[in-house]
């Protein structure tokens, strides 16, 4: 039977041989993961990792799970992806938008081994599915938090890269804010990272310093958060990918920033796909889940909003589960002024999976 190992670290790196050995029927099902952060960064990579801590407590000895950390996007992933299918792995997940190439080229030289791609849009071969979660139904809920609460009129949203997943959520973002308050203003800055708290940590500054005192952002870590906190409750922001419960209350007892939090529940998904590995079902597909689903989840939301605007901020959360409710409903023009949606009109999900564009209301430019 193959060892059973968990991978503690990048540093410890992978056990790998030079060829999978054949595995007995009771060896365990081996699931492996690619994370292009650390665990420890408190959002995007911690929340995949709990995930698969899910599919460990949920099948006990049945399943091994090997996992690296930190792997940077490009040729690294593709070596790392490569070891890990040499080393006996029966289903591999890559984290990260930027490992979507790599994730087709090993699947094409090891056909046997299927291969699960987050955020990504190729499959393009049959072992390889990808999945993705609706993260701009939980932006619609920040964004009229956000328009309720600023003082300011200025809130702000820091991205990590100009790609699809990214704009649709500073759309819905801004979209939900200005029904709430007209008046509202949104700065968009690009941090051109998923994890780097110094970069994080100077785009959420610049941002405080032109005025924003509502901060959302698409990047890994708390940094953002930390941020706000230096303010002395004029500055509010929201947990990110994971709950970040840190920043609910700062160290003297006070409120902290974090207000709400949109949190990335991938566990679900990963029980499902490692049971349909271990059972034999597992079929290619594109996975796109959302609050129904419970992959896209509000963490709670402190007393530090209004009474009025929590409930409103539930009521929609429930219009979305439900079903009854979609963020991108018309009328909805683009950033030029041109009709995008018309009245009552929903937007198709392959529009949202190649939005390169703006709505209307929003200034400057999405970078190339």
């Amino acid at each position: 039977m193959i060892r059973r190992t968990l991978l503690a670290s990048a540093a410890a790196g992978l056990t790998l041989g030079l060829a999978a050995p054949a595995m007995a029927q009771d060896d365990p099902t081996k699931a492996c993961f690619v994370y292009v952060g650390p665990i420890g960064d408190g959002g995007w990579t911690y929340q995949h990792h709990e995930g698969a801590m899910a599919v460990k407590e949920e099948f006990g000895d049945k399943v091994e799970i090997a996992y690296q950390e930190s792997v940077p996007e490009g040729a690294d992933a593709e070596r790392v992806i490569t070891q890990m299918a040499l080393s006996g792995c029966d289903i591999i997940f890559t984290t990260s938008f930027g490992f979507m190439d790599a994730t087709n080229n090993v699947a094409a030289k090891f056909p046997d081994i299927k291969f699960e791609h987050a955020t990504g849009y190729k499959r393009d071969h049959p072992n390889v599915s990808t999945y993705d979660a609706r993260f701009y139904e939980g932006r619609a809920v920040l964004g009229h938090i956000a328009g309720k609460m600023t003082k300011t009129n200025k809130i702000g949203y820091i991205g990590s890269f100009p790609i699809p997943e990214n704009i649709q959520g500073i759309n819905s973002y801004y979209l939900h804010a200005k029904k709430a308050n007209p008046d509202v203003e949104l700065v968009v800055t690009w941090a051109y990272t998923w994890f780097d708290p110094a970069k994080e940590a100077d785009a959420a500054r610049a941002m405080i310093d032109q005025g924003v005192d509502v901060i959302a952002a698409h990047t890994d870590s708390t940094a953002p958060l930390g941020e706000a906190a230096k303010e002395g409750g004029k500055v509010i922001g929201f947990g990110q990918a994971s709950d970040m419960a840190a920043f609910k209350t700062n160290d003297d007892g006070t409120p902290g920033p974090r207000v709400a939090s949109i949190i990335d529940n991938w566990a679900p998904y990963y029980i499902d796909r490692v049971g349909a590995v271990m059972d034999g079902t597992w079929e290619q597909q594109a996975s796109w889940g959302g609050m129904p689903e419970g992959e896209v989840v509000i963490g709670e939301i402190t007393e530090a909003v209004p009474a009025d605007v929590k409930a409103e901020a539930e009521e929609l959360i429930a219009k979305m589960t439900s079903g009854e409710y979609h963020p991108f409903t018309g009328p909805i023009n683009k950033q030029d002024g041109s009709a995008w949606l018309a009245e009552g009109e929903v937007a198709d999900d392959g529009t949202l999976a190649g939005m390169d564009f703006y709505v209307e209301g929003i200034t400057g430019e999405i970078p190339n």
